[in-house]
């Protein structure tokens, strides 16, 4: 394997990660755009899903008794569903296509982050849909985080719950994903060799984000954050 992966897959994943500890999620949409840079959709959402492991199990642990229990199970058969639904099509569709949908997906998030009043209200059924369509895109791109986004706001009282609710939702996307992509082939035992080269890295990007969340202004950091994004659905749309 090229030098050239190796590097493309460390700053993806120590970016994507980084973000991921800061703010609860995210990290795939900002990882996923780098790694497409030299891998195939698939091995990216491959690799990702390792980190994800890793993640969410820091996380979770930390992070437990801030988890509401409550609108993780409302979100939980839901997010199962579109997690298989997700993954079926990533076995079975053009990576083209779906990369440049990523794109259209990621920008449209940005345009709703920016445009949508923050008092925008999602009804029960809203919430459940957004579920399934959540797990979809994490099975196909683990990208699911943005709809979680809206479904946890509605129900979550605080911001600590809120993020410690949605790293407990990405434990759950973990779960289901990593068997379905094995039973695939989607993941293989060359990309969890690559991941044990890259896991130093992934270990680095814990241990910033840790520090960073404690003292970074989150108003500033979102607004930066929603910029890089915006251009690399941009990216992904047109390449």
């Amino acid at each position: 394997m090229e030098i050239g992966l190796y590097l493309i897959v460390a700053i993806a994943i120590f970016f994507g990660f980084f973000v991921q500890t800061v703010i609860g999620f995210a990290g795939s949409l900002i990882a996923l755009p780098i790694l497409l840079l030299s891998a195939a959709l698939p091995d990216a959402i491959a690799y990702i899903s390792i980190f994800y492991i890793f993640s969410s199990f820091f996380l979770i642990n930390k992070e437990w008794k801030n988890i509401d229990f409550s609108i993780l199970s409302r979100l939980a058969i839901p997010t199962i569903t579109g997690v298989v639904i997700g993954i079926l099509v990533l076995a079975f569709t053009n990576p083209i296509l779906l990369k440049k949908a990523l794109g259209i997906f990621i920008i449209l998030y940005v345009m709703y982050v920016s445009l949508i009043k923050a008092d925008f209200q999602a009804g029960r059924k809203l919430v459940m849909s957004l579920g399934v369509l959540g797990g979809f895109f994490s099975g196909v791109f683990s990208t699911g985080g943005p709809l979680y986004v809206i479904s946890v706001k509605n129900m979550a009282m605080d911001v600590k719950t809120f993020r410690a609710t949605m790293i407990g939702i990405m434990g759950l996307i973990t779960l289901v994903r990593i068997p379905m992509l094995s039973v695939s082939g989607i993941l293989t035992l060359a990309h969890w060799k690559v991941a044990l080269i890259i896991f130093p890295v992934f270990l680095l990007a814990q241990y910033m984000g840790k520090l960073v969340y404690s003292k970074i202004n989150e108003f500033y950091f979102k607004k930066v954050l929603l910029v890089l994004l915006f251009f690399s659905g941009i990216v992904l749309v047109i390449n």
